[in-house]
């Protein structure tokens, strides 16, 4: 784990302080490609868990990739056919906070939703990799609040815009490397919000598990040390419950192995303001409309013309067939 006294490790339920000049996790990878050497850094002192103040494990990853629809019980839920390829897109890395952060949902966002989901992070270098070169490129994995503006989604389509605003991706807040999993392939991931339980799944329900989904990324991107890859999340979203995060809501995240994950929502009673639309058909964006709730204010100026994301990826002739297990 990343704390503000700097890295540390969790030991009898106590944050151990690291004897180490690594400012953060993406530090370590970035030159040593796994954690393992952090195992053998003496302790400094100790400090109650309660006590740490947590950051971001990486600070701000290089990258955060992420993919929708890669539940089968998300699809089931949505009544969604299962998709052929996965659904891929890059998420700001502007949007990654630290655990416990309290989200501010912009005035521009109405439906503000939560996702709970497994994230991974590189170790080393993938790039055209064969399933079976995955797990070892992955240094560990860690709890993430995949946050999204359904309502920017519906109408532009496009899932960088609508999860890339500051906050919309908690990480943490700890790390737990491959060999440290009971079943890497069932990992159990949780969400509750305001206690009670909204999503509960494993990594074996997904479409596309996580050496498959990497190795397919992989032909297409090379993925370096620190980069995040979401993996996606299960049914139990606010969307799929037409019930989204209200001011004061609490979402915990809980990753098999991975501390739980705490995000707290503020959403500020004032005047509520549409973003232009991304025009379609050669027609010219739409005014912004302001609604107000309190006081009157300025309108935002438009924003850049948003171009829709390329075709689902398409594995290319020659890859490796995909294998199971």
């Amino acid at each position: 784990m990343t704390t503000q006294s700097g890295l540390g490790r969790i030991e009898d339920g106590a944050a151990a302080l690291l004897d180490t000049a690594f400012p953060d996790i993406a530090a370590v990878l970035e030159q040593e490609g796994s954690l393992h050497c952090l195992a053998s850094c003496a302790v400094r002192r100790r400090i109650p868990l309660d006590e740490a103040v947590l950051m971001a494990p990486l600070g701000r990853p290089r990258a955060v990739w992420g993919v929708g629809l890669n539940y089968r019980s998300k699809a089931a839920r949505t009544g969604r056919a299962l998709p052929d390829q996965p659904i891929l897109y890059l998420a700001a890395a502007s949007g990654v906070v630290a655990p416990g952060t309290r989200v501010v949902i912009p005035r521009t966002v109405n439906e503000p939703d939560y996702e709970g989901e497994i994230a991974v992070v590189l170790g080393r270098r993938l790039y055209q990799a064969t399933e079976a070169e995955v797990w070892p490129a992955i240094a560990a994995v860690t709890a993430a609040d995949d946050m999204t503006a359904r309502d920017v989604m519906r109408t532009t389509g496009i899932p960088a815009l609508a999860k890339s605003y500051p906050g919309f991706t908690p990480l943490g807040p700890s790390l737990r490397t491959p060999d440290d999993l009971a079943d890497r392939d069932a990992i159990r991931v949780r969400t509750r919000v305001n206690g009670t339980l909204r999503q509960d799944d494993t990594s074996a329900g997904m479409i596309f598990p996580i050496p498959d989904l990497l190795s397919r990324l992989s032909w297409f991107a090379a993925l370096e040390p620190g980069d995040v890859v979401l993996t996606g999340t299960p049914a139990g979203t606010g969307q799929d419950r037409a019930c989204f995060l209200a001011d004061g809501d609490e979402v915990r995240v809980e990753v098999d192995g991975v501390l739980p994950l705490v995000t707290r929502v503020e959403r500020p009673l004032a005047t509520r303001v549409e973003p232009p639309l991304a025009p379609r058909d050669g027609r010219p964006h739409r005014t912004p409309v302001e609604r107000p709730l309190a006081a009157p204010v300025e309108r935002p100026h438009p924003t850049p013309v948003a171009r829709p994301l390329a075709a689902p990826v398409v594995r290319p002739a020659g890859t490796p067939p995909r294998t199971t297990g």
